[in-house]
């Protein structure tokens, strides 16, 4: 009785919520693929540079 009861209220409440459109969805979708591969790369960069650093160290 009560999962019934939480899955009402959850479905009332998914009503009230404000949904992006579809525009501003796929523009904040490429904004965060973006901003993850910018940092992907430079915490790859990073990790190479600090590896060779290590290598000629320990070499």
């Amino acid at each position: 009785m009560k999962v019934a009861e939480y899955l009402g209220d959850v479905s009332k409440e998914m009503r009230k919520v404000s949904w992006p459109a579809r525009n501003e969805l796929v523009s904040n979708t490429l904004i965060t693929l973006l901003a993850s591969m910018i940092i992907s790369l430079y915490i790859w960069g990073a990790d190479q540079i600090i590896s060779r650093i290590l290598e000629f160290i320990y070499s």
